[in-house]
């Protein structure tokens, strides 16, 4: 299958990172080469571009979307994490960059193809994970964590009420057989929720599988310990733009720009501050930028985008 991903936000990202022709640019998330495309359309020849995918089917077809660049400038495509970014650059000799972007979440190729086992509209093995050099996978999680961790996960990352009784419903479930394809576990998620909640707010296992995709990936984990070291990379006014598409992600984008551009620990009633945080940069987004009408239409998966971006001083 063709890896096909349209860009969420992507006019919106390439303004919000005031690209300098001579810049050094990092797609932590890199994907089908959509952001990537227009960044290094906009670099001259002495501009460079790192993209960073942990997706081998990502990595290939971003090498082959950026083609038309290679020779105009130096592209480096690096199969790994963007939390490793620190590293990537060091080996690339790359001591700071004048623009990052995250673009999070699942890539409509890996929705769209049914045996990466994200999505719960097609009957598929339970795997989700990103990096398909990782041994574990979500029949892992759903089979081996206990009641009392798959309650944790449902309930922190997919924000679902009913957490206490899809947990149990899947315990006991397993103790029948072992839980295998998306569509068994689609059937113990729906005996689970009341008939009557299930009609209102979507697919029921939507906040399930989500919660299960992220607990596999560590994403929100990864996200919060990944935003202060690429501010640390980027050069003065360099920008970083971060897309998300779930309050989890957001809320941990907002409260660690806001802290970079305001770390004082200082109580609120000193006449000056005392504790020696200096401000990191500024937040240029007071509020998210969210997907236009008119991108809404075009692309339903943009609905829940949101973007944020940070300034370094």
């Amino acid at each position: 299958m063709e890896f096909s991903h349209k860009s969420v936000l992507l006019e919106e990202t390439i303004e919000g990172l005031n690209i300098r022709e001579d810049g050094t640019y990092v797609d932590g998330t890199l994907g089908g080469g959509g952001h990537a495309f227009h960044v290094c359309e906009r670099l001259s020849g002495k501009g460079r571009f790192i993209g960073i995918d942990q997706d081998a089917a990502a990595i290939e077809a971003a090498g082959i979307r950026l083609l038309p660049y290679q020779d105009k400038i130096k592209i480096d495509i690096v199969r790994s994490n963007y939390q490793k970014t620190p590293q990537v650059l060091k080996e690339l000799d790359i001591d700071g960059v004048d623009g990052i972007v995250l673009d999070l979440g699942v890539s409509s190729y890996q929705l769209d193809t049914p045996d990466r086992g994200f999505t719960y509209r097609e009957d598929a093995p339970l795997d989700m994970r990103m990096d398909q050099r990782q041994e574990m996978t979500a029949k892992d999680i759903v089979n081996d964590y206990s009641e009392e961790e798959l309650f944790r996960v449902i309930r922190e990352y997919g924000e679902e009420k009913f957490a206490r009784s899809i947990a149990r419903h899947i315990c006991q479930a397993r103790k029948e057989k072992v839980i295998e394809t998306t569509f068994e576990l689609n059937d113990i998620i729906k005996a689970a929720i009341p008939i009557r909640a299930r009609s209102a707010g979507g697919h029921p296992s939507k906040r399930t599988f989500q919660a299960i995709r992220i607990e596999l990936n560590q994403e929100l984990t990864i996200l919060e310990q990944s935003i202060d070291q690429m501010i640390e990379l980027l050069n003065p006014r360099g920008r970083i733009c971060i897309i998300t598409f779930h309050s989890l992600e957001d809320r941990i984008v907002k409260r660690i720009f806001r802290t970079n551009e305001n770390p004082c620990t200082c109580p609120p009633d000193f006449p000056k501050c005392v504790c020696g945080k200096v401000s990191r940069g500024k937040v240029i987004t007071r509020k998210p930028i969210l997907p236009s009408e008119e991108e809404l239409e075009e692309n339903r998966r943009s609905k829940s985008a949101k973007l944020r971006i940070f300034e370094k001083a």
